[in-house]
């Protein structure tokens, strides 16, 4: 794939601030002046440089005073350090900027209403092309839900589906994981600057989607993890990928607006259900009753996005220690779907407590138990 205008050397044509990049920067950095204000600006002049350089009567006819001021001033000093240092970093390998009117920006995100007028890219940029579904959820998760969101992710990009997500914490780490195990790979919208990592506890995970999947991110370098941002970014999310399935979701869970923003982009949105006993099934549940498909396998995400399941990898089986092969089948009924209190158990299981001790870590070994805060445990199903 060619690299295309906006990939342009220090000096390539004349000073930085005479580049194209340089024209995209300083209308998406003026002050006052935001999205949909640039493509109002866009529609009306065609490009960055005529914007620039039409004038203050001219610019007034559609936006404010103070946005047309702000456009016509010269760049200053930190704007100039921005557009060195974002000239500066493409030069490294596999770092790349989208502008709105490049050819190969992603045609579905162009779609929405207010798409991004930059893409930062790190990695894997020709995944932007590729069919993509987007798995998020919440980041408090369950030991089942993180498990669960790696099972799809990796069967999803088995059969050849990227899985996006928003490298937070719980199913999209999950998510993540488990999408690099597949050919289809994984995508990571983030909500800062490429040249930063948020949350510092994926920065791993972050080096080896750049490596072997795409970060991407609307954000100039630089940015800090602002609360404002995150919000925004769940538009790229959804609006890069033909479907959103949601993993475990509180009622008020930012993996909602994702969702609601999916629908409103026109993409399918599936939700995985839950226990009604269960916080983090609320959001799921709501989404189910909004109109999103209650899916429970791969497959069924596969057939409503019109991909072959057939590519699909056989489900990971959990492995019981070598010392206990059998697997404690009356236990594990006796758990049932539900978190359990030891003492619950005990009566159910009728054995001492030193006994059901040595049990449960053995099923925790095999990853077949998860214990929970407050003496609980709950069975994990795969």
């Amino acid at each position: 794939m060619q690299d295309t205008a906006p990939h342009i050397a220090p000096g390539a044509q004349g000073a930085p601030q005479a580049s194209p990049i340089a024209d995209w920067l300083r209308l998406e950095q003026a002050d006052g002046v935001g999205c949909r204000s640039a493509h109002l600006l866009l529609s009306v002049f065609g490009s960055p440089g005529a914007i620039l350089s039409a004038g203050h009567a001219a610019l007034s006819a559609h936006v404010s005073g103070a946005q047309a001021q702000a456009l016509c001033a010269p760049p200053g000093p930190e704007l100039g350090a921005l557009i060195q240092a974002t000239l500066d970093w493409l030069e490294k390998p596999g770092h790349h900027l989208l502008t709105l009117h490049d050819p190969d920006y992603p045609a579905a995100l162009a779609e929405i209403p207010d798409p991004p007028l930059l893409l930062y890219i790190s990695g894997r940029r020709e995944l932007l092309t590729r069919p993509l579904v987007a798995i998020v959820g919440s980041r408090n998760a369950s030991v089942q839900g993180k498990l669960d969101a790696e099972n799809f992710a990796a069967a999803l990009s088995g059969a050849g589906l990227c899985v996006v997500s928003g490298l937070a914490l719980g199913i999209d780490t999950a998510a993540h994981e488990g999408a690099l195990r597949g050919a289809g790979s994984t995508i990571a919208v983030v909500g800062t600057g490429l040249d930063r990592v948020y949350p510092a506890r994926n920065r791993e995970l972050a080096h080896r989607i750049a490596a072997h999947g795409c970060l991407v991110s609307e954000y100039a370098l630089g940015t800090p993890p602002l609360a404002a941002n995150f919000p925004r970014r769940n538009r790229v999310i959804s609006g890069l990928a033909a479907g959103v399935l949601v993993v475990e979701a509180a009622a008020q869970s930012g993996s909602l607006i994702t969702a609601q923003m999916a629908a409103e982009q026109g993409r399918e949105v599936f939700a995985l259900p839950g226990s009604i006993h269960s916080a983090l099934a609320k959001g799921c549940h709501r989404l189910i009753r909004d109109g999103a498909q209650l899916v429970e396998t791969a497959q069924e995400v596969l057939q409503a996005m019109q991909v072959s399941p057939l590519a699909v990898l056989p489900a990971q089986r959990a492995k019981l220690p070598e010392s206990d092969p059998a697997p404690d089948d009356d236990l594990l009924a006796a758990l049932g779907a539900e978190p359990v209190a030891l003492d619950e158990l005990l009566m159910r299981m009728n054995v001492d407590a030193g006994v059901l001790g040595a049990r449960l870590l053995g099923l925790e070994l095999a990853g077949l138990v998860a214990q929970l805060p407050g003496g609980r445990v709950q069975r994990i199903w795969r």
